[in-house]
């Protein structure tokens, strides 16, 4: 299950790239779960299916990110009905990401739960600065959805997530949390985890003094350097050739 950094797969059928979702998929989970991402049942990653587009593969309702396994995952319509699966599926999710894949048929993933720093940043209710060679992957390419009414329990609030989003990689819901997509699984997962960290750095940038910003020239040149699809993909690389030498259980 090795992959090489900067390898785009391509796939001879529909079930070996469904499942090549799904291991990407749980693998991604259990990584949010090593890193500390989970908080109680929220948070959520979905995949769009390679066959059946307007469904997509998400998380059980209930089940710590620590165990899932590709075996685990359920199949839910663009009804919010599972197809695949034994257990429920959060509420949540469904109403964010059916709305999100619907309104970006470019997103195959999308990656949002209740991180610590995320979610602290998130209260400030502004954009991330430019602080640091990592941040500057979501310069010009993260929006602010400026409001919040509570548990998205409806998908009318879900479309104006997604149109908050608008074309970027990132939507930093204010007082919730950060959502990241992306073209693949690896990309969409790896967006969440350095856009957590970007977060925290700049939280204590703040903390410490006043943050020195990249200029906007500099930054735009290394957006194109570091914030691309392939970019993305190729940072993930070496955390799922980690996590599934330690857990290799999750490929069940």
């Amino acid at each position: 299950m090795w992959q090489q950094p900067f390898a785009i797969p391509s796939f001879d059928d529909v079930e070996a790239h469904r499942l090549h979702l799904k291991q990407r998929l749980a693998a991604s989970f259990r990584l949010f779960g090593r890193f500390g991402f989970d908080e109680g049942v929220a948070g959520h990653i979905t995949a769009r299916d390679p066959e059946h587009t307007d469904r997509f593969w998400v998380n059980p309702f209930g089940m710590n990110f620590r165990q899932i396994r590709v075996s685990d995952l359920l199949c839910v319509d663009h009804t919010g009905e599972v197809v695949i699966g034994d257990w429920p599926v959060n509420r949540a999710a469904f109403a964010i990401h059916s709305q999100v894949h619907q309104a970006r048929p470019d997103v195959v993933a999308a990656a949002h739960s209740h991180s610590v720093h995320g979610k602290a940043f998130s209260s400030l209710g502004r954009l991330l600065d430019p602080l640091t060679q990592d941040s500057c992957s979501f310069y010009d390419d993260h929006s602010l959805f400026d409001d919040y009414t509570g548990v998205v329990l409806d998908t009318v609030e879900g479309a104006r997530i997604a149109d908050a989003l608008g074309d970027n990689k990132l939507v930093i819901l204010r007082n919730h949390g950060l959502l990241t997509v992306g073209e693949s699984v690896d990309a969409a997962a790896w967006w969440f985890i350095t856009a957590e960290r970007t977060c925290q750095a700049q939280l204590l940038a703040m903390a410490a003094g006043e943050p020195v910003p990249i200029d906007e020239a500099n930054a735009s040149v290394t957006a194109d350097q570091v914030g691309g699809e392939i970019a993305g993909m190729a940072n993930f690389s070496p955390l799922w050739n980690w996590i599934v030498a330690e857990e290799p259980d999750l490929l069940d």
